[in-house]
């Protein structure tokens, strides 16, 4: 019995990657080819680097862990071997010629899941940690939510780009629903941040680890993200000319860069449109803004209120009346299909009430799905926090006081990162992610 289920297993996570590399091939198909040398965003690698990183990110990660694995390629392992996170203004300077072709990236690509593939397919993923070594299956757990992430981030690349270089794709609108703002009480107790290593549970990162309960007092929250209508308001009110709003770092940002609005947003005349995945249309008044930590936090102030610590943010989307939580804020069933925007059904964000069971116990709407929703939280370690051997800087060299943590997952988030212990983090100054946020202020 014990030899079907890993074989039972072993078949998910092998159909898990496949599926993975489907949704990252497709993905690409948007992208015109006279469009995959382009630079979306400054900050960023060009396309092309990402077309080559996925498979050698895979590739070196097996490779270090598995010495049977010969590089075929080493200056393609290294050349694709790292993304880009740039601060303190410093940014690319490589020209397309500086990179291979498409049809040298994609042979490196093919001979990589060639390779890989035989290997998978004829070991035991559970096989025993002998002598240190990693278990496959955490390696595939960690290339295919490693894939799965740049899914997401790669959208936010294929946003920048103009609609005409990328073909479009057909997507349904979802209805908005009648909804009133407003905010909610949220009673004094624990939160439980983090991930067990004691417990069972098949991944999770190594941020994610070791789980630590915070004391949470009492605070209100709004119900709702904050809508583009909410924050058009802030605009309106001189919002972006007012240094009082911002920090003097954040001030001198959006002054030197001459930022008026989200990064979302197109103004034609008196218009104001939305930049969408495909195509500007009419801005969607009820869907939530999406914009950087430092305008978030503009926003916050001049509502008289504050962004949510990570601790308050959980408690609100997974805490109940005493000490219990839930799986997700909705319940601990592990259907999550057509409880919220998110998985890839839908490109661009929906009205902030569009999906009503979203909803937690205490009554917060949409706290997963829909936009990423920043915390006034630097991004750093639990207690007891250790990196991964295989993967030492994936959070560590982040751990600086320059992210923040983002919480909850969009419309392009896959379901397998929807689990509660998951953080994401972002640079303050960056507009381009799906994320949008809530505010709070101090309980009775």
């Amino acid at each position: 019995m014990a030899t079907a289920t890993k074989l039972i297993a072993t078949r998910n996570l092998l159909k898990r990657l496949e599926d993975a590399r489907a949704v990252t091939d497709e993905l690409f198909q948007i992208v015109r080819p006279a469009a995959l040398y382009d630079r979306p965003i400054a900050e960023r690698h060009r396309i092309i680097f990402y077309i080559g990183h996925l498979e050698a990110f895979d590739w070196n990660l097996f490779r270090g862990e598995r010495p049977q694995l010969k590089s075929f390629d080493p200056d393609y392992d290294r050349l694709f071997a790292f993304g880009i996170d740039p601060v303190d203004g410093q940014l690319p300077s490589d020209q397309p010629s500086d990179w291979p072709s498409l049809v040298e990236v994609k042979g490196y690509n093919q001979r990589v899941r060639d390779e890989l593939d035989g290997l998978l397919t004829s070991a035991n993923l559970n096989e025993p940690q002998d002598h240190g070594a990693i278990q496959l299956a955490t390696l595939l757990h960690t290339a295919i939510e490693h894939r799965l992430m740049h899914a997401e981030t790669l959208a936010y690349m294929f946003h920048r780009l103009p609609f005409d270089r990328k073909a479009a794709q057909p997507q349904a609108q979802l209805p908005s629903e009648d909804f009133s703002p407003r905010v909610i009480d949220i009673p004094a107790g624990p939160a439980t941040l983090g991930l067990r290593r004691s417990a069972q549970h098949p991944f999770g990162w190594d941020n994610e680890f070791e789980a630590c309960e915070v004391d949470v007092p009492p605070f209100r929250i709004d119900r709702f993200m904050v809508t583009n209508r909410e924050f058009l308001q802030f605009v309106s009110d001189a919002g972006y000319r007012r240094p009082e709003l911002w920090s003097r770092d954040d001030w001198q940002w959006i002054h030197q860069n001459g930022i008026q609005y989200p990064a979302f947003w197109l103004r034609e005349g008196n218009n104001w449109l939305y930049r969408g995945m495909f195509e500007a249309f009419a801005l969607p008044p009820d869907s939530p803004v999406y914009v950087s930590h430092a305008e978030a936090r503009a926003y916050a102030r001049w509502a008289g209120k504050s962004l949510p610590t990570e601790a308050q943010w959980h408690r609100a989307a997974y805490g109940q009346p005493g000490d219990a939580e839930r799986q997700y804020p909705w319940g601990d069933t592990d259907d999550v299909s057509g409880k919220g925007n998110f998985d890839f059904v839908h490109w661009d964000a929906a009205p902030v009430a569009a999906k009503a069971n979203n909803e937690s116990a205490f009554g917060a709407v949409g706290m997963v799905g829909n936009g990423w929703e920043w915390t006034a939280s630097e991004f750093a370690p639990f207690p007891g926090f250790q990196p991964f051997s295989f993967y030492p800087g994936y959070s560590a060299n982040f751990f600086d006081g320059k992210h923040f943590v983002m919480k909850g997952g969009s419309a392009r988030t896959a379901a397998v990162l929807l689990r509660k212990s998951f953080r994401n983090w972002f640079q303050p100054r960056y507009q381009y992610v799906y994320a949008g946020f809530r505010c709070v202020s101090s309980g009775n």
